[in-house]
């Protein structure tokens, strides 16, 4: 079967990464692209590397044209998603790549958004470990996934076996993360500059006010397994922007729990992951880097514990418009219509 796609903002870098996987998807034909402003204009004038869909051109972001379709994928800024997904409700599949559908609480949603609140949708982080199962089981036969923010979905992953197998504290997290640019789309803003970014480092929404802790503290919440004490999970997240156009270097960081061994360290995540095709544990003492996992759909993680310190440390490399948003958007959708889950995905990055 060929399932017909739509996807909505078309123009922008996280639309333009789920265009570019599923050019290659056996199973999906691209049918209809949409945009606001950039609305009337061929799809390769804003994506001029998908030479495959330069018969494209971009159409009006409406209800009425997003609806026919089998599929549609909404890569929209935060707060517009909500006003297509109430009409599309004789869509089979709709993925919302934007934050509309990921918070459970009106309270996260007000504070770190505003707006209209809209329903939770089933989160697309396959490998997360939830409730002492994987987020995988739920996203099977599903009709409405909410793709995550890449950086909450990196440190949920990074810290969710260890908070699953009860082997950290997650009262006292610290996550510092080195992101590309391109995490912010393609809006036109001066701290995204070329001329403000090259040659410096630049942190942003620092001090507890960055969209995704609220995320993150959901996705470590529902990966408790029976048994583990059901503690406040507290976590400090700072990014910081550094001239590479993609990519996330997440060093996160929590508390041993007393009495807990190197090894039992070790094997909640390898239990965690060990069978997984894309999020992988590198070997003891090796840590990822942001060009290896360029282009892929690959999370890699290197783990150290600090006996001195008292801590685990978990370094993970994601391609944030790859693995961070639109391959896991792409392999929830494959998961949720029964299609082989890696189809159109790769692990292999693009170096040099």
């Amino acid at each position: 079967m060929t399932y017909s796609v739509a996807v909505s903002g078309a123009s922008g870098y996280a639309g333009g990464e789920i265009l570019r996987i599923l050019a290659a998807h056996p199973d999906i034909e691209i049918r209809t692209v949409t945009a606001h402003s950039n609305a009337g204009q061929p799809l390769v004038a804003h994506q001029p590397h998908l030479r495959s869909l330069r018969h494209l051109e971009l159409q009006e972001t409406t209800p009425e044209v997003l609806s026919g379709h089998d599929i549609v994928f909404l890569a929209l800024p935060h707060g517009q998603s909500g006003q297509y997904t109430d009409a599309l409700t004789d869509t089979a599949l709709v993925i919302d790549a934007g934050a509309d559908h990921r918070l459970e609480t009106v309270a996260d949603w007000d504070r770190f958004y505003g707006g209209s609140f809209h329903e939770p949708w089933v989160y697309g982080v396959p490998e997360l470990p939830v409730g002492g199962g994987v987020q995988r089981e739920r996203l099977v036969g599903a009709s409405r996934i909410a793709a995550p923010g890449c950086n909450a979905s990196t440190v949920s992953l990074s810290l969710a076996p260890g908070v699953a197998a009860g082997v950290i504290d997650a009262g006292d997290i610290v996550a510092v993360l080195a992101v590309g640019p391109s995490g912010a789309g393609k809006s036109l803003k001066p701290t995204l500059l070329a001329s403000e970014i090259l040659g410096s480092a630049n942190p942003y929404a620092v001090g507890g006010t960055h969209r995704h802790i609220p995320e993150i503290r959901q996705a470590l919440r529902a990966a408790r397994a029976a048994g583990v004490p059901d503690a406040p999970i507290r976590i400090s997240f700072t990014p910081v922007i550094v001239p590479m156009s993609r990519g996330i270097l997440a060093t996160s960081s929590a508390p041993l729990v007393e009495g807990v061994s190197d090894a039992d360290v070790r094997a909640a995540w390898e239990s965690a992951y060990g069978d997984e095709t894309f999020v992988q544990l590198l070997p003891a003492g090796e840590f990822p880097r942001t060009a290896d996992v360029l282009g892929a759909n690959t999370a890699l993680m290197g783990i150290a514990i600090d006996r001195d310190a008292g801590r685990v440390v978990v370094v993970t490399a994601v391609d944030n418009l790859a693995k961070g948003t639109a391959g896991a958007a792409v392999q929830s959708m494959n998961i949720a219509l029964g299609l082989p889950e890696d189809r159109a995905l790769t692990v292999n990055g693009v170096a040099p």
